[in-house]
């Protein structure tokens, strides 16, 4: 019977420490701050877009974030590896592109409402929510933009890690 090796699934905690691995986190908390903000009120028109991408980005840089924690980029086909900076800074400037637009929906949306946002409006208005929502987005946008820059210096440095 042949010995039995397990692997051990550790956390890199110097990612954990590092710049790129604090932008991961403050992308999916002001990301999801945006689209939680966003599914609890009433909302339709160009916002189904908005939501559709900062969703699928949050879920996309969920995934980068705990493989790179865990060391498993190499797991991932064709742009793991060798790779893995560079498909990140890719990535990071798909995300910042897509969100501008978001931020252009959001800041529309804002002032379509901007109307009831006076003291004596009675009626159920939703700019208070467009606002934080918008501000969610440009926060998050934000983060892309920087993760984007670091992992070009990153690439044209000639590194192969993320940290």
């Amino acid at each position: 019977m042949p010995p039995v090796t397990r692997s051990s699934v550790s956390a890199n905690r110097n990612y954990l420490k590092s710049l790129p691995g604090l932008l991961r986190v403050l992308q999916l908390i002001f990301g999801a701050g945006f689209w939680i903000t966003i599914a609890s009120i009433q909302y339709g028109g160009a916002t189904h877009f908005a939501l559709f991408v900062v969703v699928f980005f949050w879920l996309l840089t969920m995934i980068i974030y705990f493989l790179t924690l865990l060391d498993k980029q190499e797991l991932v086909p064709i742009i793991g590896g060798d790779r893995w900076v560079l498909a990140n800074a890719i990535y990071d400037l798909l995300a910042t592109l897509l969100h501008i637009s978001t931020v252009g929906i959001m800041i529309s949306k804002t002032e379509s409402y901007s109307y009831c946002n006076v003291p004596t409006y009675s009626q159920y208005c939703l700019y208070k929510a467009y606002l934080i929502a918008t501000v969610f987005a440009c926060l998050t946008c934000l983060f892309y933009f920087i993760s984007t820059i670091y992992f070009c210096y990153k690439k044209c440095k000639g590194s192969q890690t993320v940290i």
